[in-house]
């Protein structure tokens, strides 16, 4: 076997062809990442906090101090930073509240809409492969 070059590191033909075929693209702040649309999907909902804070706006909650009283029991720093998260990539928005003047609530916007069947396909997935769980939130 010839001596390795001390300038370039060894490579295996596994390493060669990811290195190859794997696509990224660079964001709008210079990170690198994957183009898959299940990878980008989890990027931005892929947190069990995020996707409970949706399962509860489709419930028909929408204030802040609902969400909190969610059974999960979510930590409120953890809460503040999702739904911002969630407002800045455009799955829920604040509004003015009818209920509680001077206080904001919460609402899907139609690409948070656009959730509802993946929400429901979990809750059924949930059902029959999660042993325990029941369906016994109902909607608000």
């Amino acid at each position: 076997m010839p001596p390795r070059s001390p300038t370039r590191p060894p490579t295996s033909p596994t390493s060669r062809a990811t290195r190859t075929t794997r696509k990224t693209t660079k964001t709008s702040i210079g990170i690198t990442r994957s183009i898959c649309p299940v990878a980008c999907t989890l990027d931005v909902i892929g947190d069990k906090w995020s996707l409970l804070v949706i399962r509860d706006l489709m419930l028909g909650k929408s204030h802040y101090s609902e969400f909190v009283a969610s059974p999960e029991r979510v930590a409120t720093n953890i809460l503040a930073a999702r739904l911002a998260r969630l407002c800045e990539h455009g799955l829920i928005e604040r509004f003015p509240s009818d209920t509680y003047p001077g206080r904001e609530a919460y609402r899907l916007t139609s690409a948070g809409e656009a959730l509802r069947p993946l929400i429901e396909q979990m809750v059924a997935w949930g059902l029959k492969h999660v042993d325990g769980t029941s369906a016994e939130l109902l909607p608000h």
